[in-house]
């Protein structure tokens, strides 16, 4: 008599596969983007060489997790809370992926920034950098724990970072409007300051997704739907 069990188990099986795939893409990741922030803090030119041989490994692991997915659905038809975490798996596959190009860009500006002029001390390049990095570290904590409270606290600091990339726009064009010798690096961070905005906007987007996994609420645009029907007040 053959195992009826046996299906489920294997379903499992590839469910925990799926998961160790995308926690070795987080820590890639998670790791790529400490590298760039430094490289742009440091004025590091080899950085950029580093990250792209190790943003290839995070392409493959994203196109490995797609096919996962495509099998997990087709062949098992999950329902409920193992539907939701194989969603959620592949929304964020594909996020930690556009941070790692978003990386990379940083990088390559980091190493065209290294043969330009000094700019003054800019404080809030390495608040922002800090800010963003630890975004990215808490969303995916918060992935792991299945804390929908650390993942909510992500989106609110997002609202910092936009403050940040504001501030130092106007910083920069002070410094290019005071010296155009300052012209070619002050663009240069402007670019490292849009890259840190869009990593942090999809670190949310990650802690938008934990709190849909763990919640079943959709949380995108300050705007919650679903969820446990809350009984009417008495």
């Amino acid at each position: 008599m053959s195992d009826e069990r046996a299906p489920r188990r294997r379903f499992h099986d590839e469910l925990e596969v799926l998961q160790e795939r995308l926690m070795e893409m987080a820590g890639i990741v998670e790791q790529v983007i400490g590298e760039a922030c430094q490289a742009v803090l440091t004025r590091d030119k080899s950085a950029a060489e580093k990250i792209t041989a190790t943003d290839y490994r995070v392409d493959e692991l994203e196109m490995e997790i797609d096919e996962r997915v495509i099998e997990l659905l087709a062949l098992q038809q999950p329902m409920a809370s193992d539907l939701r975490q194989i969603v959620t798996t592949n929304k964020i596959s594909n996020d930690l992926e556009r941070m790692a190009d978003h990386a990379l860009n940083i990088s390559k500006a980091a190493r065209r920034l290294a043969d330009t002029p000094p700019l003054p001390e800019i404080r809030e390049l390495a608040e922002m950098t800090g800010i963003v990095r630890a975004m990215v570290a808490d969303a995916l904590a918060a992935h792991v724990s299945r804390s929908a409270g650390k993942a909510r606290m992500v989106c609110i600091t997002d609202d910092k970072v936009d403050d940040l990339r504001r501030s130092l726009f106007r910083i920069l064009v002070t410094h290019m409007l005071e010296d155009q010798k300052r012209l070619s690096g002050a663009l240069e961070l402007l670019l490292v300051s849009q890259n840190l905005e869009r990593i942090g906007d999809l670190a949310t987007n990650v802690a938008e997704d934990v709190v849909f996994l763990v919640e079943g609420r959709t949380i995108k645009h300050g705007v919650e739907i679903g969820g446990p029907r809350e009984r009417p007040a008495s």
